[in-house]
């Protein structure tokens, strides 16, 4: 079974209603990027950190996989379908992805500041945390979150899967987040790669085959490509 690759972006889940930081009306437009997605501003005010990303939950929490999250689920009867995402939503386990690596973190999730190795799952009931949340140990806890100035831990895993790919598909992403941007570097040539966005960035690397829809449209474009590259 030939190895799918997905890697996404917002644009993933746009279309589900979760705001994108980058387009108009986005999240930056209202926050600092530094202040709420930076190792430095969790640092200086952790408090607005806890609340930032308690909203981002709400949001999460009333959103829905769309058409895109669930056609990335069904190729899994045709392919090996692995997911690497830059988004913290978990709308693609949602859709009933079985195979998705998580860049920036998930926002469902937090961790202990003393022992990053403790991870814990939130749920709808309880999704909120503050600088007094602490953990079974005691400790406090922070988004698990991978904030600007800080390693992506998942990277080199997420390289490999793109070494890998037979087909490689980037959906939903302006291609200028590193090292996220990067990964379609590490394709093998000549292995086919698909570009799915409704503005999609300039790109140098030849026979790349872009699909300008957004991601239900576009993967229903390329669902039907697939279909003849089993």
């Amino acid at each position: 079974m030939k190895k799918l690759v997905f890697s996404t972006g917002a644009g993933m889940s746009a279309e589900s209603g979760i705001r994108t930081f980058r387009d108009a009306n986005g999240l930056w437009e209202e926050y600092p990027v530094m202040q709420v997605a930076s190792h430095t501003g969790y640092l200086k005010d952790p408090a607005l950190i806890h609340r930032f990303y308690n909203e981002r939950r709400k949001q999460l929490l009333d959103a829905q996989p769309n058409n895109g999250h669930i056609a990335i689920r069904n190729l899994e009867s045709m392919f090996d379908v692995q997911v690497i995402t830059q988004n913290v939503d978990d709308l693609h386990e949602r859709a009933g992805s079985t195979n998705v690596l998580h860049l920036h973190g998930e926002l469902m999730k937090v961790r202990s500041t003393k022992h990053e190795e403790r991870v814990y799952t939130l749920t709808r009931d309880n999704c909120e945390t503050s600088v007094d949340t602490r953990d079974e140990y005691g400790d406090p806890v922070r988004p698990h979150i991978v904030f600007f100035e800080e390693p992506v831990p998942n990277f080199s895993a997420a390289m490999r899967l793109a070494q890998q790919a037979d087909i490689f598909v980037v959906i939903g992403t302006s291609l200028v987040v590193y090292p996220a941007a990067s990964l379609i570097d590490c394709v093998r040539p000549g292995t086919p790669v698909f570009y799915i966005d409704p503005k999609p960035a300039a790109i140098s690397r030849p026979n790349v085959t872009i699909i300008a829809k957004g991601a239900s449209e576009g993967m229903a474009e390329l669902t039907e490509i697939l279909k003849g590259m089993q």
